[in-house]
């Protein structure tokens, strides 16, 4: 399974949570699936310019624990471009 985290970013939001990093996959299959397998929300999927899951540090670590390989978010950004 290729699903990828990157680092975890603290944000100037509103929100509850302020810490958070992305889960990407090589399919949508796979980041749907590794979703599950760590307890997301079908809803919480984000379908922007990347598909992706944003997560939590604890779930971030569940991830990693499943197998998600862990990533900056340069190497990300490099690695989604080379797929277009």
């Amino acid at each position: 399974m290729s699903v990828y985290v990157d680092e975890l970013r603290e944000y100037d939001t509103k929100l509850r949570w302020k810490t958070w990093c992305h889960m990407t996959a090589d399919t949508e299959e796979e980041l749907h699936e590794m979703a599950r397998l760590i307890g997301m929300k079908p809803e919480w999927f984000q379908n922007k310019s990347t598909p992706h899951y944003d997560l939590i540090p604890s779930r971030r670590k569940l991830a990693v624990k499943h197998g998600a390989i862990e990533e900056y978010s340069r190497d990300r950004v490099r690695r989604i471009k080379a797929l277009i």
